[in-house]
């Protein structure tokens, strides 16, 4: 059996933790008379936390100084931890856990590929944490996908090939480092969003074990 670098994407992969940036984004937008929606936050997806706030000072036209964003940065970061606080396994998406014993047994490489620079005490309280070999996260990279820094950190890391790489994402930006990595790409939510993936799946609980054990080889 070959051994392949399983890396997953942290935020609407193996958490749904956007829920709890769109609440943080939204009270810094508010506060700023932004309208804030559902709809804008996919502008976010897999984007990092400098370029997100630039994201949404722009829906409102709005003008900062450095020293008003980072104020803005460090309240959106706290207003969000303070939403982790409660989290618990429950939190991890369907079908995710099945995929990690299976890759656990069959003694792949598994790693995190994530903008997140919270992913240590996320996998910790879900429970997850002990199911990765490698965690790569925004502390450790300092380009944003669709870079692939993050993805060939992780894969070198494991001392596993890129091109026998297999990532698992939710965002445009996310899939398409993947592809540039020449990695394979599985997308995690709408193909009609996700359609430069190589794979696409609505969630976990629609991959099939014979699906994964194809990849590995």
């Amino acid at each position: 059996m070959s051994k392949k670098a399983f890396i997953f994407d942290l935020d609407g992969v193996i958490v749904d933790t956007a829920k709890y940036h769109f609440l943080a984004w939204q009270k810094i937008a508010k506060s700023l008379n932004i309208n804030f929606t559902h709809e804008d936050n996919e502008l976010l997806k897999g984007v990092s936390r400098v370029r997100s706030l630039d994201i949404i000072l722009g829906l409102g036209n709005v003008q900062a100084t450095q020293e008003q964003k980072d104020q803005w940065l460090i309240q959106k970061n706290e207003d969000y931890l303070s939403y982790l606080v409660d989290m618990d396994e429950s939190e991890v998406l369907p079908g995710v856990l099945k995929i990690l014993k299976l890759l656990k047994d069959k003694n792949q490489g598994i790693a995190l590929g994530s903008a997140s620079k919270n992913a240590r005490p996320i996998l910790e309280k879900t429970g997850v944490l002990s199911y990765f070999d490698i965690i790569v996260d925004g502390n450790d990279v300092s380009n944003a996908k669709p870079d692939p820094e993050v993805f060939l950190k992780a894969a070198q890391l494991l001392n596993i090939d890129p091109k026998n790489s297999i990532v698992f994402e939710d965002s445009v930006a996310g899939i398409q480092a993947a592809n540039i990595a020449e990695m394979v790409s599985v997308g995690i939510g709408e193909e009609t969003i996700l359609h430069e993936a190589d794979h696409i799946f609505k969630d976990f609980t629609q991959i099939e074990t014979s699906f994964i054990e194809e990849l590995i080889g």
